[in-house]
């Protein structure tokens, strides 16, 4: 599985999944899963990662705009939901 956030050995953090927020390298642990309505069909969903640090700023970013459709815990992510 191919996750947004997952970053490779040259960067020193050999496939963990990291939070999101800019500059933040804490480990994710929340999927915010959203879309564009102006962009996307109803049914597709974008990842964001969070870690416990940024999960609430993350989430009011996408709420406030109304992306926002699910949170979920990085172990129940899947290729369907990324």
């Amino acid at each position: 599985m191919s996750l947004p956030g997952a970053v490779g050995a040259a960067d020193g953090y050999a496939g963990r999944l990291v939070c999101s927020a800019k500059g933040c390298r804490a480990d994710a642990a929340y999927g915010l899963l959203w879309n564009n309505p102006s962009l996307h069909t109803p049914d597709r969903r974008k990842t964001w990662l969070a870690c416990e640090e940024h999960r609430a700023t993350l989430g009011e970013f996408l709420s406030v705009r109304g992306f926002l459709k699910d949170v979920v815990p990085v172990g129940e992510l899947t290729d369907e939901t990324v």
